[in-house]
């Protein structure tokens, strides 16, 4: 893909795929055409590479948020930004009525396979964050782990996870905070393509605007920061060519640049993960931190 047809996308990385965002010029409403492109170019991103490899790295922290929530059994619960099923295979395994959603069709194809080779009842649909296919009140539990955050239009995102979730319902959510390490990966590939856009994703791992945002349809917001452990049997440099391989908005990202932009991507990336890696012999172990959102649904 050319720099010259992504000129309007912001690709920077970030789980809920494991994380990463496309982010493009404001827009209203009466702009809907020119949305639908951009959303189609953002759907081909996320299909590229394989996230599913990516996503088993942050398995353990999805499962321990999933126990944090004390879902009771047998609760309707709806994932938002699924990527291959993780979270929702999660509380599926665990009694859940679970239901994902992603706007990659690749994505959910995965999910569908990984439900079907455990026998678990998890469904999974492709839909758009922005407009989610289900009637008002229909789930107990809305979540999305660093995926909903990275929707181009947040109010409307937090509008539909209000709308979709019951009275007295939870509404939970893993955001990166821009002061974690994520949130400074991210901002390193931004600065290679970084057109005007939409409100920076971390921005959802901010506090005053989560309340912001949610706050008014709810009946109390609880947050807290949390530390979330990216650990790969193997150095640095190669944690940068897995994610340039497997992880499609990154993969999409170096796929824009020449070759000398190329090499001071991964010199930079490599960088950044020297600097934060605590491992030793060899391999990679880094902490992030996102910022854990709980809400109660007035």
């Amino acid at each position: 893909m050319e720099l010259a047809d992504e000129r309007l996308i912001d690709v920077v990385l970030g789980n809920g795929h494991m994380g990463s965002y496309c982010h493009w010029p404001r827009r209203t409403r009466t702009e809907a055409p020119g949305l639908a492109g951009l959303k189609s170019r953002l759907k081909r991103i996320w299909m590229a590479g394989d996230h599913d490899r990516l996503s088993r790295y942050l398995e353990p922290a999805a499962a321990d948020f999933f126990k944090r929530l004390s879902v009771p059994r047998g609760s309707r619960l709806l994932d938002v930004g699924c990527g291959s099923g993780q979270f929702a295979l999660i509380a599926s395994r665990n009694g859940i009525a679970a239901t994902g959603i992603d706007i990659a069709e690749n994505l959910v194809e995965r999910a569908r396979e990984r439900a079907r080779i455990e026998q678990l009842d998890a469904q999974f649909r492709v839909a758009d964050a922005e407009a989610l296919p289900f009637a008002d009140s229909s789930f107990d539990f809305v979540t999305s782990l660093t995926g909903a955050m990275f929707a181009p239009r947040p109010d409307v995102v937090a509008g539909e996870l209000l709308r979709v979730c019951r009275p007295g319902g939870t509404i939970a959510m893993t955001n990166w905070t821009a002061q974690g390490f994520i949130g400074k990966l991210m901002h390193q590939i931004s600065g290679f393509i970084a057109p005007p856009g939409m409100p920076d994703p971390a921005l959802w791992g901010d506090e005053s605007m989560v309340r912001e945002r949610l706050g008014p349809g709810t009946r109390g917001v609880r947050i807290a920061r949390g530390r979330v452990e990216f650990s790969f049997p193997f150095p640095p440099a190669e944690v940068v060519r897995f994610f340039r391989e497997y992880h499609g908005p990154a993969n999409r990202a170096f796929a824009s640049l020449n070759r000398a932009g190329r090499k001071v991507l991964q010199a930079n990336l490599e960088a950044l993960w020297s600097e934060y890696n605590v491992a030793r012999d060899g391999l990679t172990r880094v902490d992030a931190e996102w910022l854990e959102v709980i809400a109660v649904r007035a």
